[in-house]
């Protein structure tokens, strides 16, 4: 895919070869090293499987539908259906002679007539040719009256009565028809016509016809006179001639008649002759409106009016015609005859198809491949090939192609445009200019709208948007105004260990106003630089660890979550106080085990207890305290911490009950020695103890007041 025409309106060669002939096998397989160099190559596009003949390409046709495409070609004869959805060849087909042109009588491929330069007409269907027949004279051209389902072939040669024929089939009936006389000039060189026998090289013809199907389907035949008649197919009878526009002369020779169109309204009329002249006539005057010459000199081959049937398509905001010959493609105004594109491919041109309501043209031509031009502007991409608008945009785009449309700047294509759903076209009251200007360019589901015309429509559909646009200037200026006043201290945004980031993060401040507080006392900031070369690397970044990647994970990551609740850390930081969360999480419920274990430990505390109330409370509470040297007298050893074992299930002191409960007791204490089930906590209480002796109590000493304590030290007993 390449852009062939840098003009205003760009013409990109979807497929087809560029050069005249191509490489043999044996050649481009030698090359084939050298072609990931080749531009051209690398940027190929296959449109549709096996696009191409062996040798040439003689005649294509588009259905109606817009699905098929059949297209003629040899060597050796062939018909080739592709079918456009799958963009695939879906059969090929061999004759017995080349074909000269032929028609699409169904809306889709499934009937077609070729007529065929061996003088016969071969009606085909999916199955195969379904019947053949065989015309008096060489055809020269076909067309079909839906009206009348009539087959019209204009042939060489004159009849019994002088005139040139143009033969009737008709399709319901069987038959031919009476011929249409149309005047060519005699079979002797004395005649108006300067003609010869049927056989010669100056044989009057009918070369062409027309027919104004979407009209009053009014006929029109081309002659070798360089005249042109019209025939009411009603009446079948010669309503009007229109003579030749130009005299013959010297050089240029007769000026035959090779191409006839009729536009929409029946009323515009365009002639090409084989001089490359082409006319614009208005059906209610015999004088051309518009005389245009193609440039080239050879015969006219193809003239359409190139109009859209449907409003889908409004990128063409004035209809155009196209005329080609072997050399060129030209698309022109109907208007003024000013040029609009034109396309001249490196190969002779046969035939020239227009895929209606779109920017494609498919041609035959006397080479292997067979062309695809696409033209943007004339319409989008077809619906089986809508990628080819996309390409086209990034073509456009692209400053490093060189097949680029570069005309426009980069990025300018869109610039003054906005892009818009049908809902919203509905919204601002725009639906009703689909397909009618070019303001609404369509694109995937919706449509590009002029900026201009955006605004107009939304200011009549919304009268307030005026003061929506202000408030919200208003609001932007006051935001703008709040970002430079001063703020407070932003929370830091981490995912895990957050104290840790704001303690770092605090560090750091206060890192900074030390150092601008020496800055200031040592003038300035002329030391600036000295200073920030001073300080580590990991200090000179704005956030020191928080933007450091290689302790990225330390916040974000939560499995490396400090948890300020473990022994550890409180070892570690014994003034830093867990937060409120984190007591929560450690304050979670008990388990079954635990709180077997909870119920467990509170009986031995309560046996505990009960043991001890036997001790008087004088034990608790020391009767007074007497000095080191009387205490190291008496005998006492320094205080040893000493352990004893209790549990719950060990046996304590039992008040004296009756035999049976003692039973009772021994019994359940020896069934729960059997079966022992669950967990066992041991406490340690320490107890002071002689050298081998038990403590005994020693009776309280009476306290008499005024008498002074042994101990020189008054003040322990105050």
């Amino acid at each position: 895919m390449k852009l062939s025409n840098h003009s205003t309106v760009p013409v990109y060669t979807i497929s087809g070869s560029s050069t005249a002939r191509l490489l043999p096998e044996w050649l481009a397989r030698k090359r084939k090293r050298s072609l990931k160099n080749d531009a051209e190559y690398a940027s190929r596009i296959e449109l549709l499987q096996d696009f191409e003949f062996e040798e040439a390409s003689h005649c294509i046709r588009v259905s109606d539908d817009g699905d098929w495409v059949m297209s003629t070609g040899t060597y050796k004869p062939q018909i080739h259906t592709h079918y456009l959805p799958h963009l695939s060849l879906s059969y090929a087909r061999h004759t017995t002679s080349l074909n000269t042109t032929f028609l699409l009588l169904s809306s889709d491929y499934s009937k077609s007539i070729h007529l065929q330069s061996d003088r016969s007409l071969e009606l085909h269907t999916p199955s195969g040719c379904h019947y053949t027949t065989r015309l008096p004279r060489y055809g020269r051209d076909l067309k079909y009256d839906r009206r009348s389902a009539e087959i019209l072939i204009p042939a060489v040669g004159v009849n019994e009565n002088g005139s040139g024929e143009v033969f009737r089939l008709n399709l319901e009936l069987g038959r031919y028809m009476k011929s249409y006389e149309v005047d060519v000039g005699g079979d002797d060189l004395a005649s108006a016509g300067g003609g010869a026998l049927q056989g010669g090289i100056c044989a009057g013809a009918v070369n062409t016809a027309a027919i104004a199907e979407e009209s009053h389907n009014l006929l029109a035949f081309g002659t070798s006179l360089g005249t042109v008649e019209f025939w009411d197919p009603r009446a079948r009878q010669r309503i009007a001639i229109l003579p030749r526009a130009t005299q013959a002369d010297m050089f240029d020779g007769r000026q035959e008649i090779t191409a006839l169109g009729f536009d929409r309204s029946g009323l515009g009329l365009a002639t090409g002759s084989s001089t490359g002249l082409i006319h614009l006539y208005d059906l209610r005057s015999p004088k051309p409106l518009l005389k245009k010459d193609q440039g080239y000199g050879y015969p006219i081959q193809t003239l359409i009016y190139l109009a859209s049937r449907t409003s889908s398509c409004g990128q063409a905001a004035e209809p155009k015609i196209l005329s080609a010959d072997k050399r060129i493609i030209k698309i022109w105004d109907p208007q003024t005859g000013s040029p609009w594109t034109s396309v001249e491919p490196a190969l002779d041109l046969n035939c020239v198809a227009w895929c209606k309501d779109s920017g494609m043209l498919l041609t035959a031509n006397e080479g292997k491949q067979q062309h695809s031009f696409f033209i943007p502007q004339l319409g989008p991409a077809p619906r089986w090939c809508s990628f080819l608008d996309n390409l086209v945009e990034e073509m456009a785009e692209d400053p490093n192609d060189p097949n680029a449309f570069t005309s426009q700047k980069v990025g300018e294509v869109y610039d003054n445009h906005k892009f818009l759903t049908t809902a919203q076209l509905e919204s601002l009251n725009l639906s009703h200019l689909i397909g009618t200007t070019s303001l609404l360019r369509p694109y995937m589901h919706g449509y590009f709208v002029a900026q201009r015309l955006y605004e107009e429509a939304k200011l009549i559909s919304d009268p307030f948007v005026w003061e929506e646009e202000r408030n919200k200037r208003i609001k932007e200026k006051i935001d703008h105004e709040r970002e430079s006043r001063i703020r407070g201290n932003k929370k830091v945004a981490v995912k895990v260990n957050k104290q840790l980031a704001e303690k770092m993060l605090e560090k750091q401040r206060k890192e900074e106003r030390r150092r601008a507080k020496r800055v200031l006392a040592k003038g300035g900031d002329e030391v600036v630089d000295n200073l920030e070369t001073d300080q580590r690397p990991a200090e000179r970044e704005p956030n020191g660890l928080l933007t450091d990647p290689r302790f990225a994970k330390l916040f974000q990551d939560p499995n490396f979550a400090i948890d300020e609740t473990s022994k550890e850390f409180r070892l570690l930081n014994p003034s830093t106080r867990p937060t409120a969360k984190d007591q929560e999480k450690a304050e979670r419920k008990l388990t079954a085990v635990e709180e077997e274990a909870l119920d467990d430990r509170r009986n031995s505390d309560s046996d505990t207890t009960s043991s001890s109330e036997k001790e008087p409370e004088v034990k608790a509470k020391d009767a007074g305290r007497i000095s080191s040297s009387s205490y190291k007298r008496s005998g006492h050893l320094p205080q040893q911490p000493q352990f004893r074992v209790s549990s719950s299930k060990a046996p304590h002191v039992m008040k004296d009950r009756s035999f049976g409960d003692r039973a009772e007791r021994v019994k359940s204490a020896r069934l729960s020695n059997e079966t022992v089930v669950g967990e066992r906590e041991m406490t340690f209480a320490p107890e002071r103890r002689g050298k081998g002796a038990k403590n005994i109590e020693k009776p309280e000493r009476r306290k008499i007041e005024g008498r002074r304590s042994a101990s020189g030290n008054v003040f322990r007993n105050m």
